[in-house]
């Protein structure tokens, strides 16, 4: 049960909902208001396949290409990192990207602001540690729940907490996945000193 919860937190603290709503309300503004519930489902659904994908095939992904668990470990905690610090000292202008005249599809609501690099090498890893893919499973869907019901009011959070509201829960966000991140390069490196090459 503390794994589960465990991988619960990470994952929803790598996807970062609250610091996604700017850039999902972006991407939807021009987006006819009766059709933006409906390419939100679409576009969470898609991330959740992917991302249930990632879990199932990690083992054979790393097995495929001789990708050992503590090189997973440490490469995903170097991309977490440089997520991680992009968050804290994220400028505002460039937190909101302008918003284009078509409807999104896959990209880049999808992918990579809610499956991206750091989501996939995070659920890649819970599978290579976790014996049992149910666990992870679960993980994975009760962190995609709550990240999408936050994304669904992207709208109404976005006119409570304000600019300065958001920026703050992202950078406190970042400060928790720099913590992270340097825990998982820590601990692929003990996993290498202990197993060696």
């Amino acid at each position: 049960m503390e794994l589960f919860i465990s991988s619960v937190i990470t994952l929803c603290l790598v996807m970062d909902p609250f610091g996604n709503i700017p850039l999902f309300i972006s991407a939807l503004k021009k987006v006819a208001p009766e059709r933006r519930k409906t390419v939100l489902i679409r576009e969470l659904s898609i991330a959740l396949c992917i991302s249930v994908a990632f879990l199932f095939l990690g083992k054979w992904f790393l097995n495929a290409f001789g990708i050992s668990s503590y090189s997973l470990s440490i490469a995903g905690g170097i991309i977490l990192f440089i997520i991680s610090v992009k968050l804290v000292f994220s400028n505002d202008d460039e937190t909101h990207s302008s918003p284009k005249e078509e409807e999104p599809f896959i990209v880049p609501l999808a992918i990579p602001l809610v499956a991206g690099p750091a989501v996939l090498s995070i659920i890649m890893i819970l599978s290579a540690q976790q014996p049992n893919k149910l666990v992870t499973l679960a993980a994975v869907l009760v962190a995609s729940v709550i990240n999408s019901a936050v994304l669904m009011l992207s709208f109404p959070i976005s006119n409570l907490l304000g600019k300065r509201g958001l920026a703050a829960i992202e950078r406190l966000t970042g400060m928790i996945l720099v913590l992270m991140s340097v825990d998982m390069v820590m601990k692929g490196i003990s996993e290498f000193m202990k197993g060696g090459m």
